[in-house]
């Protein structure tokens, strides 16, 4: 009797704890996220204030909104647990299913084509359409949505496939995408150059284009410039809206105080930043990761707090005004000049436009950029590229080299910095007027979002990121309501489908030629 009993006990044992209900368990998750998208999405996207003229403030109730946020976002949720567990094919056909359906209907709505109102419009207005959203490109947001279902379904029965391959096949596909990302980065460079130089040409280039234009390539300006720091040297900096700041107060003081202008200044600009960009150097030779993020995050917070309370320097909160606007080299963009000098429009026989200093100014930023561009690669191939890129991968190997990581690190610092402060000094003539909620934080963390989405390491996936996360919410501005809802979104499909960045090869340049001439040469013994 006694070994019987033992023998039950070692098979439960054996057996162990049961092993969950992927349903049950898809279901509790899909519970938990009702409840949580209820209580963010009923007073934010339920009730929607609004003023009618000549009547008092008032509001309308979006209660089916709610409800269908609510019911999609928690069948997504379903799904997705679903293929935690390998239950992908639920996830595939319904992902798929409400991808083509929502997706292509958003998308027939926001291009106003008539078949739009003919299928997915009831004519009775009390009866509902056939779609969730009213707004159509909120179907897309949707639809988007249940693509990364979709994808995110395909991927874990991929992964099945993956996981049975050996290191060597792996590490074969890793290295194809990496050779994918560098010659498709080849080809996108050129054409996005030549995009961006002709864009503002008639008839397709208005005043609102342009301006947007101009934001989006400041950014690719600071973002190239971060990517010496962060991307070649592996210097997590979070402050580097500090050397930003420094490039426009330097600007807006010359430009007020002495009078200069912005060609004479501009060189100055760089140099007071790569000051300080030593100067940040210094304190952090010795910190690495989390220690040195956070010493460049307090040196960004200090810089702001003296652009706030050095009154008589920086004018504190309010800020510095009237700053001198950019000239074609000493000549205006003004109607009336002053006497003796002659505007633009007069010099090449133009009318007078308000839009001609905002193509200028666009054209002027595409040139820094283009610089900023041209130098960090010219350097990546120098020997101080390569120390760089020594220090990214590992110090102390850096330090058994016989490479200074002193002067790599001030290098980085420096020239980095530079190229903020010529973005910074750019801002400052471009807007007129500077203040220090101009650089916060929030800048910082804009700007090595782009680095870090576009590709540690990678120009033209600088660009894209740079493309994607400042100019898609100019483009989405009308969504209002949806907005920064669509940006976080996109940032995190980003981070989820593409984690090492959108065009990221992380290959050392001092390794280049030595590949391509290990795959040219032949094997020993293979033709006999």
């Amino acid at each position: 009797m006694t070994d019987v009993t033992q023998g039950r006990n070692h098979r439960a044992a054996d057996t162990g704890p049961a092993a969950p209900n992927p349903y049950v368990e898809s279901l509790k998750e899909a519970l938990f996220t009702a409840v949580l998208v209820f209580l963010l999405g009923f007073l934010m996207v339920g009730y929607q204030t609004e003023v009618l003229q000549g009547k008092q403030m008032s509001y309308v109730t979006r209660y089916a909104d709610v409800a269908w946020a609510v019911a999609l976002m928690s069948a997504g949720r379903f799904l997705l647990t679903l293929t935690r567990f390998d239950r992908t094919l639920p996830a595939l056909i319904l992902g798929g299913l409400a991808c083509l359906y929502l997706f292509g209907a958003g998308v027939i709505g926001v291009l106003e084509l008539p078949i739009y109102e003919s299928l997915f419009v009831t004519p009775d207005p009390l009866q509902p359409d056939t779609l969730p959203f009213e707004q159509p490109m909120v179907n897309v947001i949707f639809g988007l949505g249940a693509l990364f279902v979709f994808a995110a379904s395909a991927r874990t029965r991929r992964r099945k496939t993956v996981g049975g391959q050996t290191i060597e096949v792996r590490e074969a596909a890793e290295a194809r995408q990496a050779s994918f990302a560098r010659n498709f980065s080849g080809i996108l460079g050129p054409i996005l150059i030549v995009l961006a130089l002709v864009i503002p040409m008639k008839p397709w280039g208005d005043r609102q284009l342009v301006d947007s234009l101009v934001l989006v390539m400041t950014y690719v300006m600071l973002g190239w410039g971060l990517n010496i720091v962060v991307g070649l040297a592996g210097l997590l900096d979070l402050g580097y809206v500090a050397f930003y700041a420094v490039g426009a107060y330097t600007y807006g003081k010359l430009s007020t105080t002495l009078g200069l202008n912005f060609w004479e200044s501009l060189p100055l600009a760089g140099a007071m930043a790569a000051t300080f960009g030593i100067a940040l150097g210094f304190p952090v030779l010795r910190l690495r990761g989390d220690y040195l993020a956070i010493v460049t995050l307090g040196f960004g917070e200090i810089i702001r707090l003296i652009l706030i309370n050095w009154q008589a320097f920086t004018g504190g909160p309010n800020g510095i005004g009237n700053i001198a606007k950019i000239d074609f080299f000493g000549i205006p963009f003004e109607r009336n000049p002053a006497e003796g000098t002659m505007a633009f429009h007069t010099l090449f026989g133009l009318e007078f436009s308000t839009t001609q200093r905002v193509v200028f100014l666009y054209y002027v930023i595409i040139g820094l950029a283009l610089i900023t561009n041209f130098v960090t690669i010219r350097l990546r191939k120098m020997p101080i590229g390569r120390a760089w890129e020594a220090l990214r991968e590992d110090e102390t190997a850096c330090r058994a080299l016989g490479i200074n990581p002193t002067n790599t690190k001030l290098t980085a610092f420096a020239i980095g910095a530079m190229f903020a402060g010529f973005a910074g000094s750019f801002f400052a003539t471009r807007q007129g007027f500077i203040s220090p909620e101009s650089f916060t934080f929030i800048e910082s963390a804009v700007i090595l979002a782009i680095v870090v989405l576009g590709g540690m390491g990678s120009q033209v996936g600088v660009a894209v990121a740079a493309l994607l996360l400042i100019g898609l919410p100019e483009v989405l501005r009308e969504l209002s309501l949806y907005r920064m809802l669509v940006f976080g979104g996109v940032m995190v499909l980003i981070m989820l489908l593409r984690p090492k960045g959108l065009l990221s090869y992380r290959v050392p340049t001092i390794l280049y030629k030595d590949r391509k001439k290990k795959v040219m040469a032949p094997t020993p013994g293979a033709a006999q």
